[in-house]
């Protein structure tokens, strides 16, 4: 009887905590993990990646971001092709095989273009900038907290959503209990269509004393349909 008191007492107060948390305090507890040293904001950082996607041919990709200077630099190796894009602030220069001059079909093949070399900036420095990223102007931090399964784990569930002209998706992220580091995400273009995706998050690799998960698998939030995977295999 004794135990089960002390059962019960640790099980509310581990729910009045919980209820007491607002999701700007989850969501900083989980910063204060990733980048204990606060360097995100002005760091230069460079990621080697694998990519693995049943539908297309095995990708290697290497991007550099300076966040102090606002660059972006990326590298993707598919077969034969290299293609290589930067970003200086607005100054978007692309290359394909060393070429700067491309024919329509090889624009369209390799999308070749400014406004796909600022996709991959803004899709590189916001999902490897995650949680800093969340911190941006735009950002609607939900600060109802819940505690859920994802992938069959107990986590923190933080909900945001963006203001226009910075997003519509809706975004879930989800928190280890204890250590609040990020474990996945969620998306939905039109949540009540079950759309967009959701991504696992596993192991982790310290670059610049900034923690980043180094594993990441794509799902279909629809019918669970494996997307594909890409993962960190060194950094600097």
């Amino acid at each position: 009887m004794k135990l089960l008191s002390i059962f019960t007492l640790f099980s509310f107060l581990s729910s009045y905590a919980f209820s007491q948390m607002t999701g700007h305090e989850l969501l900083e507890k989980s910063i204060r993990y990733h980048d204990p040293k606060s360097k995100w904001e002005k760091a230069e950082l460079t990621f080697n990646l694998k990519q693995d996607t049943p539908s297309r041919p095995k990708k290697l990709t290497t991007f550099k971001i300076n966040n102090k200077k606002n660059i972006f630099w990326q590298k993707d190796v598919s077969g034969r092709n290299i293609v290589i894009r930067s970003l200086e602030k607005d100054t978007c220069k692309i290359s394909l095989n060393g070429k700067t001059t491309f024919s329509e079909d090889e624009v369209k093949m390799n999308r070749l273009t400014c406004q796909m070399t600022r996709f991959w900036r803004d899709y590189q420095t916001y999902l490897y900038g995650l949680p800093m990223k969340l911190k941006d102007p735009g950002t609607k931090i939900h600060e109802k907290v819940k505690m859920i399964k994802f992938q069959d784990k107990n986590c923190w569930q933080l909900k945001v959503s963006y203001a226009e002209p910075v997003g519509h998706d809706t975004w879930y992220f989800y928190f280890h209990l204890k250590t609040y580091a990020l474990v996945g995400y969620r998306f939905y273009h039109d949540e009540s269509k079950n759309d967009g995706e959701y991504i696992i998050l596993e192991d982790e690799i310290q670059i610049n004393d900034i923690r980043f998960p180094r594993d990441r698998k794509w799902y279909f939030n629809i019918d669970d349909k494996f997307l594909g995977m890409d993962y960190i295999h060194s950094g600097k």
